[in-house]
């Protein structure tokens, strides 16, 4: 037997198909807001955090990963002359410029990698290996920007500020905030394609000795190495994601509009409950003159809220999942983790259930007398 709530709905199916498509709107366009805030922190972070790194070692003053200063490749040995270091390696992050063969330049992120070790490599490889990057002229780039890059295979050649590089491999998946696409190449030839000098660097990759606390030894590196900063990767991805996405305002943008989605999703739940609230007011006034309480009534409303809400989430979250799959293709990802999957729920229900409150403050003032005054 339906509950009076769900018959009260259905009374009025167009009304109630309005309302769903209301909240639809509202938990789709917060979805894909929020799942884009999620994929730009995590393209912002992924060279950090994939890295393999306990610490990062940078200069003083630099804010994001993609504009450090060099600084004294000495500084490595006086690194893994501490306590509590396991191994040390040169890394390198910078924007560099990419000339197609029609001529057309593209910016790219430079990450140059020591290939003595084992931090800092490409990850999600499809084709080819990282040892192949000790090839001449070999770079590894992902196949997300093979069309702005212009390339098509391996094998074809390129260059980066005048030099000749080599396609050597594809990774998949490895976005950056900037769109820049990342290319992969020894340390070594990325000194020269960044402009650093043999005898600089502009980061070292740590790793902790086993027991050894990141943080702890960050802070032992910054406190004896002359003109540097030490950063667990937690620390710095950290940093770096509210760089990109507090610090440019990027992020708030996108948490506004997902906001503003929700708001709209009130409105309408709001309007659709209330109006339908309105129709049935003698109805409602007639269960109260039978003896129905204030409770049973209020109850009623906020089931028909629920209900609209429960449906509206799941098919809202279908349309966002197909969304979110169809964007893993391109260079920005929309990505709804679990997390935020259920965060949404309890939003949505929320936001259904507050909005009913218009509703019931509408009940509360009916007098059941009003049914016998025709």
């Amino acid at each position: 037997m339906p509950s009076l709530a769900l018959r009260n709905l259905l009374h009025d199916r167009m009304r109630f198909v309005v309302t769903l498509t209301g909240i639809v709107f509202s938990v789709v366009l917060s979805a894909i807001q929020l799942g884009l805030f999620v994929g730009f922190t995590r393209a912002t972070s992924d060279v950090i955090t994939h890295a393999g790194a306990d610490v990062w070692v940078m200069s003083r003053g630099v804010g994001n990963l993609e504009n450090g200063v060099a600084f004294p490749e000495q500084r490595a040995y006086q690194v893994q002359a501490l306590d509590g270091v396991q191994a040390v390696q040169k890394h390198l992050v910078a924007f560099g410029q990419w000339k197609r063969p029609d001529g057309a330049e593209e910016g790219c992120l430079l990450i140059g990698v020591d290939l003595a070790g084992a931090m800092g490599l490409p990850w999600n490889l499809v084709e080819g290996s990282a040892a192949a990057l000790a090839e001449p002229d070999g770079v590894i780039v992902d196949e997300l920007y093979k069309s702005k890059l212009g390339v098509s295979r391996i094998g074809e050649t390129f260059e980066i500020r005048g030099h000749r590089v080599r396609v050597v491999g594809f990774t998949r998946g490895i976005r950056t905030f900037t769109t820049a696409p990342p290319v992969f190449v020894s340390f070594k030839r990325a000194q020269d394609y960044a402009g650093i000098r043999a005898d600089q660097a502009l980061y070292l990759l740590v790793k902790a000795a086993p027991g050894t606390d990141p943080d702890a030894l960050a802070a032992r590196i910054t406190g004896r190495v002359p003109d540097v900063t030490a950063l667990s990767t937690r620390a710095w991805g950290k940093k770096q994601q509210d760089y990109w996405m507090f610090g440019t305002g990027a992020g708030i943008t996108v948490l506004i509009a997902a906001g503003l989605g929700l708001l709209v999703g009130v409105v309408v739940v709001a309007q659709t409950i209330y109006a339908a609230t309105v129709d049935h007011i003698r109805e409602y006034g007639t269960l109260k003159a039978m003896g129905a309480t204030n409770g049973y009534i209020y109850r009623v409303i906020v089931r028909q809220a629920a209900i609209s809400g429960l449906i509206g989430y799941g098919v809202a979250m279908l349309v966002a999942a197909a969304v979110s799959r169809a964007s893993l293709a391109g260079t920005t990802a929309i990505i709804l983790p679990t997390s935020l999957s259920l965060g949404l729920f309890v939003l949505t229900l929320g936001m259904c259930v507050s909005a009913s409150m218009v509703s019931i403050n509408k009940v509360t003032r009916i007098d059941p007398a009003m049914v016998f005054k025709g």
